[in-house]
């Protein structure tokens, strides 16, 4: 019983894991404004010298 349970948990850490590391990188090639949550516009001033 105690191995079925250390299987479930450790599915539950690496598709978590797998998860948060795609959309990591999902959002590092998108851009540098992009890669924010916030969708609606940046409140920052980004200017590229």
């Amino acid at each position: 019983m105690t191995i079925l349970i250390n299987i479930i948990v450790f599915s539950a850490i690496f598709s978590y894991t797998v998860y948060t590391l795609t959309r990591f990188i999902k959002k590092s090639k998108s851009g540098k404004c992009n890669s924010c949550d916030s969708k609606e516009g940046c409140i920052t001033d980004h200017k590229i010298n």
